[in-house]
């Protein structure tokens, strides 16, 4: 627990009970002009901030600067006397919005430090909250390092309120007491903060995050429901490592449970008091300044990094938007681009961007174009994965058309078509592209399968972005397997004929691959696909097997996968046409124990099966 003696015991070093005094008197250290720094998020000296606001008359032209204050302005609604420069605009400040002066600073937060420092971005007066001193005549910024270390030691002057609730955290979260004008003795809880729960498509976002992170990754956390809900599902993994800027509550589960046995890095920390009692003077946890932390060069550093930013809109080629939602402006660049261009240059590393489908308003997040107002704050020619709560979309490396194909298919069943459309009158997609889907992709039939020689491959359900890779799959092929596939010698597969193979409805037609490889660059070794007819409830049947794959037992497993879901999704039967040269496709679907009805025609047989 925090130690609170230093308040009544013995005095400590530097003498620092001769500049105690009290909020009011404290305050008077701002003058006019002054631009004042206010700390970060649960260290938000909220004690200051209220004697400041009960000044009468305040003082003129002074400027509150913070990156995510809380508690801001007094008043129902609220307001504040002072002009407030931010660079994240959070709830607070929306609620100021109209009634105070709001100036947004689109820079990253890693970037303040040098500003301050530098006197870019000059600071008169710092109020920060500080654990109580100790012998060693320095007080720990506790659970807001950030942005406050870096403040307090370019500030002309700083208050502090003095909180034994402060935890002692470890790292680079030491100030001297010598640099504190005036300290405020507080005797409040720590803010505690906890996010909302996940609503349905947060939680389904969260599931695709979560594929994409494995055993042994780093993560940063951020903040946002998606990247906390998606902290909850990573209870089966194992020896991860925490790398971000916030630290935020279900990392105490995860390492409770053993999921994360690595270093901890972070930056500041938003939880409750179970957190802060955990983070008190443990070595397991390293507290830095948010430049050290979110240096680009530091995460590269990191095994497996996983780096997850929420945006808020996105437009087909790729470039997204963090820093508007419907037309106001909301969030801000804060640390995802460079925890996002870290995360790409770590070895094994991922960086995601996710999003909702739809804005609050109930417009689509993935748009033709970003609109006036929507900045770009990750070019295009940096974003890898995007998430959405209908599927994952993997860009990096592709065309504008294959881009535009992946971010219809993760957009909301209701707005694709529009999307289509417009895609095609830009000249990004062809008029006859095919993209059947208007359902989320169906994440839960993705499977891994050993096969009899030992080797693994991952068996899912395939998307209209596969087409490229059914092609390839395809040109391995031999001259008999094309025929006994497609009964006749196809020299190539046409990009229709190949996004007929893969775009299905999940529904009425189904088609599954066996990958292998990287998520980001897999390789189809094997799929199938079927058609129901809804006057029989039969479906047609049809697969392919890399010819390096044969034997393998393959061709039997993906037929087992395929029979599985058609039967759970109403198909009483498959009807299929198999060379009879083509023996081995027939003993599979002997081997899968289905009644047959066998008749032949010609040099092929006609194959229905109950299943």
């Amino acid at each position: 627990m925090p130690r609170g003696d230093q308040l009544s015991g013995a005095p400590a070093a530097g003498g620092w009970r001769d500049r105690v005094t009290t909020a009011a008197e404290a305050v008077g250290l701002v003058r006019h002009g002054d631009q004042v720094f206010v700390g970060t998020a649960c260290a938000t000296p909220r004690t200051l901030l209220a004697a400041l606001e009960a000044l009468s008359p305040p003082p003129p032209g002074v400027a509150l600067v913070h990156f995510l204050a809380d508690g801001v302005g007094v008043g129902d609604p609220k307001a504040s006397s002072y002009r407030q420069r931010v660079c994240y605009v959070g709830r607070d400040v929306r609620a100021l919005a109209g009634r105070t002066e709001v100036d947004y600073l689109p820079v990253s937060v890693a970037a303040l430090p040098q500003l301050l420092r530098s006197r870019a971005l000059p600071v008169d007066v710092a109020l920060v909250q500080v654990a109580p001193p100790d012998e060693d005549g320095t007080c720990s910024l506790g659970v807001s390092v950030d942005v406050t270390l870096a403040a307090v030691l370019a500030a002309d002057r700083v208050v502090a309120e003095v909180n034994p609730a402060m935890p002692r955290t470890r790292g680079r979260s030491r100030i001297p007491v010598d640099r504190i004008d005036r300290f405020v003795l507080v005797d409040t809880p720590v803010l505690e903060y906890v996010h909302e729960p996940a609503a349905d498509v947060a939680e389904q976002i969260a599931r695709y995050v979560a594929r994409l992170v494995d055993d042994g990754a780093t993560l940063q956390v951020g903040l946002g429901r998606v990247a906390n809900a998606m902290l909850a599902r990573l209870t089966n993994r194992r020896g991860l490592a925490v790398h971000t800027d916030v630290l935020t509550e279900p990392v105490v589960d995860l390492m409770a449970a053993g999921v994360v046995t690595g270093p901890v890095v972070a930056s500041w920390a938003m939880g409750t008091r179970r957190l802060y009692d955990l983070l008190d003077d443990d070595e397991r946890f390293t507290f830095l300044p948010v430049d050290e932390v979110c240096d680009p060069a530091a995460v590269a550093r990191q095994p497996r990094m996983v780096s997850v930013t929420q945006a808020f809109s996105i437009d087909l080629t790729g470039q997204v938007c963090t820093e508007a939602l419907d037309g106001v402006a909301y969030g801000g660049v804060s640390t995802g681009p460079d925890f996002h261009r870290g995360a790409l240059a770590a070895d094994g590393g991922r960086a995601v961007v996710c999003l909702a489908s739809r804005t609050p308003a109930g417009r689509s997040a993935v748009r033709l174009d970003l609109e006036p107002g929507e900045a770009v704050t990750l070019p295009r020619s940096d974003v890898h994965w995007v998430v959405t709560e209908y599927g994952t979309a993997y860009l990096f490396g592709r065309s504008l058309t294959e881009r535009a194909v992946a971010l219809v298919e993760i957009a909301h069943p209701d707005e694709r078509a529009a999307l289509q459309a417009a895609a095609v009158e830009r000249g990004l997609l062809r008029a006859d592209t095919e993209l059947r889907s208007r359902v989320a992709y169906p994440e839960a039939q993705e499977s891994t399968v050993q096969l009899r020689d030992g080797r693994q491959v991952r068996v899912r359900p395939t998307r209209a972005t596969d087409a490229p890779a059914m092609q390839e799959l395809f040109h391995r092929l031999s001259e008999r397997d094309v025929q006994t596939r497609f009964f006749h010698n196809l020299s190539s597969l046409t990009e229709r004929a190949a996004e007929h193979l893969c775009s299905v409805d999940y529904a009425q037609e189904m088609a599954f691959a066996a990958v292998v490889g990287p998520r980001e660059h897999e390789r189809i070794v094997a799929a199938s696909c079927y058609y129901t007819d809804p006057a029989t409830a039969y479906a047609d049947v049809a697969y392919m097997v890399d010819p390096a794959w044969q034997g393998s037992g393959l061709g039997s497993s993906l037929h087992a996968r395929t029979a599985q879901y058609a039967r759970a999704h109403g198909v009483v039967g498959f009807a299929a046409d198999v060379l009879v040269r083509n023996a081995a496709m027939l003993r599979v679907f002997r081997r899968a124990g289905h009644q047959l009805e066998v008749e032949q025609d010609g040099s092929a047989y006609e194959v229905r099966m109950r299943l």
